[in-house]
């Protein structure tokens, strides 16, 4: 009685009990199994709708060690599913599992969904399976359980239930499972090795449910793109073949494509999607279904080139050997990739992170011309526009601008990589690829899409949308509407200091306030002065030097002590008058107006320097250069903030100025490092923190050192995001250039 209340009905305790009791007896051990099919099951429906599904609750599960006996329980139950028959004529040879061969198999059951020809298993397993695996697919959308499961050997065990249990739903899930954890180029490698991809290639031919398809393609389609980034970065060794995919390998084609893709380039010519392929392959000999000419939806448009025009991009001119489309080990992926985007709504499989990193990879890291059909498929893909809002909801657009436009791909941020680039014919590409979104956000359709995501998404919606709206939007009216006057600007700011939704968040973002300040404010220059070299600019003359010879003139009548003991010299009418709080210390009623000798407490000798010159009239000697630190020295405890510190104090505003104004010379000049940026803001100073935000948005500022420099000030601005909001708002805004900035409603 008293563990049965210890241990509450549907606990995460009690599930796992009992999900750790069922993977260690088996669902065919010397128990019946019917004592074991309500305890179990009730933790299996449990866990897939309360624990997994609450806040937190994957990680909680994680951390409970719930996915190691989740495994072992998969794989108990793909040992005890009848063995798959033979598959039919073009698919994939199967796998041999062991796990599939252990203990006797039951009788078979009636058809599945899948093949007529494949028994099911039966009812109490399946469930047991579809539970387990929906489970399991929800773990692999978070990178701490991705992780665990490869390590755990989790993706062997999901390829053998692909193969040997092909029930629709069962099916389903497992490719859904495989699909979220082929968003790390790890596991798709591991998930390639291990022979999946024919077995999904099988499973678009012989699966009839829609959403069983659907999961295919988005495990199917990361493996794709996943080999073409391999495809991208290797090169033959040998033979003047190397050189160029315009010359491929004469001499047995089949060496150059190992493992599954062998059987998928198979599969390809069985079922008729590619004829006799061969290494000197074209579309003469295999024809596609080709776009004559891509569907503007808003009248007037003249720019969007066609796909045709692609095909010769980066080409030399038109001949019959350029017309020819090489045939290489990436032919059987782009094919296959290239049908998907010929559905009518390809954007659920090819208009994501992995995808389209694995096509951009191709096109911008080939040793030779890409295959003009990888650029067909983005073309396609930017041209329809049910595919807009993904690119939107994906950063897909300003994934597109990063890499091809500005030569920043994904594994070159923050630290750039070292490798050759193609730049111009990439940012051409880039360029006509923001275009055909650009015709689709402003098409009527497309203004409704991006209304509907900023006002009525989600919040990750919401800010994808607005930090999108400056790269495929030039109709004042619609990003005048969406980003100033319906919040969006401030929605994108507010979100800088969250937790980044992409890796490149900060990156796109940055370049995005860039291009919305042009677009806000497209002849204004930035208002802060330009920072003039010191070894320039002629100083203005110092008045309080005089009183610091041997001989001075006019006398000092008093002295200001430190706490180090150093007596500076001072005129007594001139510190009454530059300050009301020297007025009322030494002309007052307070005993200091009757000393010669007056402490001033808590300042250092290089601190309380500027304060004396600037007592004494001094205005541009160059006194507050003395307290900043050079460049890569921090200024939080530095002199130059004691001296703003006792500047505020001693109330002279004219010399924070001065200061401030020091500060931003040497640490952000024309030449200043983007580090410089954050410790800038850090002081925390609202005119500082404005320089930081002109100095990061400023013309001519390389995209990279810009978007480093938005990384130092989210990580300075920590928690506090108002400042770093109100200041990045006022330059996107032209605020500070002194003229009207366009109204903002927050």
């Amino acid at each position: 009685m008293a563990a049965a209340k210890a241990t509450l009905p549907d606990s995460l305790s009690f599930c796992l009990a009992q999900l750790t009791a069922a993977a260690g007896e088996g669902l065919r051990g010397g128990k019946d199994p019917a004592t074991n099919e309500t305890p179990l099951g009730r933790a299996l429906l449990a866990l897939r709708t309360r624990h997994i599904k609450a806040a937190g609750g994957i990680e909680r599960f994680r951390a409970r060690g719930g996915l190691r006996p989740l495994l072992a329980l998969l794989r108990r139950a793909a040992a005890a599913d009848p063995a798959p028959t033979h598959a039919g004529p073009g698919s994939a040879p199967l796998l041999v599992a062991s796990a599939a061969s252990a203990g006797p198999s039951p009788s078979p059951s009636p058809a599945s969904s899948v093949s007529p020809s494949t028994p099911s298993p039966p009812v109490r397993l399946r469930k047991t399976l579809d539970l387990a695996l929906s489970i399991l697919a929800n773990c692999c959308t978070e990178g701490a359980c991705r992780a665990e499961v490869r390590r755990l050997g989790g993706i062997a065990s999901l390829v053998t239930i692909l193969q040997c249990v092909k029930t629709g739903s069962i099916q389903n899930r497992t490719a859904r499972a495989l699909g979220n954890l082929a968003v790390e180029p790890e596991s798709c490698g591991e998930i390639h090795s291990a022979g999946a991809v024919p077995l999904l290639v099988e499973s678009l031919t012989a699966c009839q449910d829609s959403q069983c398809l659907q999961s295919v393609a988005l495990g199917l389609v990361p493996l794709l793109a996943g080999q073409l980034c391999g495809d991208a970065g290797e090169e033959e060794e040998e033979g003047r073949e190397a050189a160029s995919w315009d010359f491929p390998e004469e001499q047995t084609p089949e060496r150059a494509e190992a493992g599954s893709f062998r059987s998928l380039r198979s599969w390809l010519i069985s079922e008729g999607y590619a004829g006799d392929v061969s290494p000197d392959w074209s579309p003469e000999h295999c024809p596609l279904p080709e776009p004559t000419d891509p569907i503007s939806s808003t009248p007037g448009k003249t720019s969007l080139r066609t796909p045709c025009t692609l095909r010769t991009l980066g080409r030399s001119p038109a001949t019959p050997a350029a017309a020819k489309e090489p045939w290489g080990r990436e032919g059987p992926a782009l094919l296959l990739l290239s049908r998907f985007s010929q559905a009518p709504d390809p954007s659920g499989a090819l208009v994501t992170g992995p995808a389209l990193c694995g096509l951009l990879a191709y096109v911008t890291g080939a040793p030779g011309p890409p295959s003009p059909r990888a650029l067909r498929i983005l073309a396609r893909l930017t041209c329809n526009p049910a595919c807009l809002e993904a690119f939107v909801r994906s950063y897909g657009a300003a994934l597109l601008r990063a890499w091809l436009v500005l030569g920043v791909a994904p594994d070159d941020w923050p630290a750039p990589r070292a490798r050759p680039m193609r730049r111009n014919q990439h940012q051409e590409l880039g360029e006509m690829l923001l275009q055909n979104l650009t015709v689709q956000a402003e098409s009527p359709f497309g203004v409704g899409a991006l209304t509907h995501l900023l006002l009525s998404g989600s919040s990750e919606d919401r800010v994808a949308c607005a930090l999108t709206l400056p790269f495929i939007c030039r109709k004042p009216s619609l990003w005048r509407r969406l980003l100033l006057d319906q919040g969006g600007l401030r929605l994108l700011l507010t979100a800088l200091t969250r937790p980044a939704p992409h890796p490149l968040f900060l990156f796109f973002a940055a370049d995005s306030l860039f291009c919305l300040q042009g677009l806000v404010s497209p002849t204004v220059s930035p208002a802060f002065p330009a920072a003039i070299p010191m070894d320039v600019e002629t100083p203005s003359p110092c008045l309080y030097e005089p009183l610091l010879g041997p001989a001075p003139v006019p006398a000092p009548d008093l002295y200001f002590l430190l706490d180090s003991g150093l007596q500076l010299p001072a005129q007594r009418a001139a510190s009454a008058t530059a300050s009301p709080f020297f007025r009322a210390l030494l002309s007052g009623s307070f005993a200091e107006a009757q000393m010669d000798l007056v402490p001033l407490r808590g300042l250092s000798p290089s601190a309380a320097w500027p304060i004396l010159h600037y007592l004494h009239g001094c205005r541009g000697c160059g006194a507050a250069l003395g307290p900043v630190p050079p460049p890569g020295q921090p200024l939080l405890g530095s002199e130059a903030e004691e001296a703003l510190e006792a500047a505020g104090r001693f109330l002279l505003p004219g010399l924070e100025e001065e200061l401030e104004e020091a500060v931003g010379r040497i640490h952000l000049g024309p030449e200043g490092a983007p580090e410089s940026v954050g410790e800038v803001f850090r002081l925390g100073r609202p005119r500082l923190a404005a320089h930081c935000a002109r100095w990061t948005l400023g013309p001519g500022r390389c995209p990279r050192k810009r978007a480093l420099a938005l990384v130092g000030l989210v990580e300075a601005a920590g928690e506090e995001a108002g400042p770093l909001t109100e200041a990045l708002l006022a330059v996107v805004m032209g605020v500070e250039s002194g003229g009207k900035g366009p109204s903002l409603d927050g």
